[in-house]
């Protein structure tokens, strides 16, 4: 990750942040790390800003209402499932509190070695699906007992009317009847029907750092939750190249039925941001439309 200068405003109710509103937060809050440099980070995110605090920090802060939730309940839970996963995941350091510099809490974690890989360039694919596996498996086992139901663990069918919509705001953007029918292709798969177990809920390339082609570390667990897993198995379109898809889903053990709803998965979230972010979020645009230009290339 690289400094960079602020990104457009995605959504109308952002709030400004920077590095020196961020230096004032670390002051104020936590004196023994005053004074360390701040550098804010490019994301591909859309909920949270991160800045690099020092070498060895990183400080995620919410950038509008809807977002607050999402760090309580990292706060919360990255300390239970961290040491369950096979990977390193982000681990809290500091709390920081609403005052009258920031409305909202925000998080100070250890600083993850690695890189973002991207869609169509990664350098061990079938390492890092076989590691992908790994990890959502592990993260099925948690016990579940508890958990909070996940963001994006649901009946697939409750996502039908958004994706339509976005599908008839993209008008003649993308192949408005090929997407469809694929959509409805996984609207017609057997729904969940055992226990809801652990699901990330946004495996996407920026939520992934790799170090050797390996995986490293899984960020962002605002989705975190309890429900249909299947959910997790967009990394095989929004990161994994076609020739890899096969080892992560085995690693994984997916069956046809969930495999469907993750393709179904896939393809929801991506028509959905792509016309949101179209005009601010070059890179989240880019890959939305390699996951559908992927999944409009399947056959299976």
């Amino acid at each position: 990750m690289n400094a960079v200068t602020p990104p457009p405003r995605m959504h109308a109710d952002e709030v400004h942040l920077d590095a020196p509103l961020v230096g004032r937060l670390i002051a104020r809050r936590f004196p023994r790390w005053a004074g360390l440099p701040v550098r804010r980070l490019a994301s591909s995110g859309t909920e949270n800003a991160m800045f690099r605090l020092g070498g060895d920090l990183l400080v995620r802060l919410p950038r509008r209402p809807n977002a607050v939730p999402d760090v309580t309940h990292e706060q919360r839970w990255l300390p239970r499932l961290g040491p369950l996963l096979p990977v390193a995941v982000p681990e809290p350091l500091g709390i920081g509190g609403p005052d009258d510099l920031f409305p909202w809490p925000w998080s100070v974690y250890r600083w993850l070695e690695g890189t973002n890989p991207a869609a169509g360039a990664v350098r061990e694919p079938r390492r890092l699906a076989a590691d992908l596996g790994a990890f959502v498996r592990a993260l099925r086992l948690i016990d579940p007992q508890d958990g909070p139901p996940g963001y994006r663990a649901g009946p697939l069918q409750a996502r039908d009317e958004p994706t339509r919509a976005a599908v008839a705001e993209l008008g003649g953007r993308i192949d408005t009847d090929a997407v469809i029918a694929h959509w409805e292709r996984a609207l017609d798969a057997p729904a969940h029907a055992g226990p809801g177990v652990w699901a990330h809920g946004d495996l996407s390339p920026g939520n992934v750092l790799v170090d050797g082609g390996r995986l490293s570390a899984v960020i962002d667990f605002g989705c975190a939750g309890v429900g249909d897993p299947a959910v997790d198995l967009i990394a095989a379109w929004n990161l994994l190249p076609a020739a890899a898809r096969d080892t992560f889903r085995e690693a994984v053990g997916a069956d046809d039925a969930e495999w469907a709803r993750g393709r179904g998965w896939a393809l929801s979230i991506s028509l959905i941001q792509l016309p949101y972010y179209w005009d601010t979020n070059p890179a989240l645009v880019e890959n939305s439309r390699h996951v559908i230009a992927e999944i409009l290339t399947e056959t299976g």
